[in-house]
């Protein structure tokens, strides 16, 4: 199940991995750089983790929980299109191992995020 966040990124409570939502890439355009952490990184729900850049705007990407990233998606390094393609499938950007399962709690559901738009 996905959980997102109201800065647009979502969480798949049971891999979780991490990315930005369809609405999110819509509204930065056509990405063309991504910036990913290390493996290994701890962070803390809110941490700047990502950053994007598009042809026309910039954006980071905040832990939507905290925990330790336990992968990154090479793929989207070599293919920052992937995000604008697939936002909430291959164009995933970290896998975190989440510390704090209570914070999931803390976040929208997709019917309460497509509400927030």
């Amino acid at each position: 199940m996905k959980k997102y966040t109201k800065t647009h990124e979502w969480i798949d409570t049971e891999t979780g991995k991490v990315g930005v939502s369809n609405y999110a890439q819509e509204q930065l355009g056509d990405i063309v750089y991504v910036e990913l952490p290390a493996v290994g990184k701890e962070v803390k729900k809110g941490d700047r983790i990502v950053s994007l850049e598009s042809v026309k705007a910039a954006g980071d990407v905040y832990a939507p929980v905290s925990g330790k990233i336990v992968a990154v998606n090479e793929k989207v390094n070599a293919t920052p299109e992937l995000i604008n393609q697939d936002p909430e499938g291959e164009g995933w950007l970290v896998q975190i191992e989440i510390s704090n399962p209570a914070e999931l709690d803390e976040l929208l559901t997709e019917d309460e995020y497509k509400a927030s738009l």
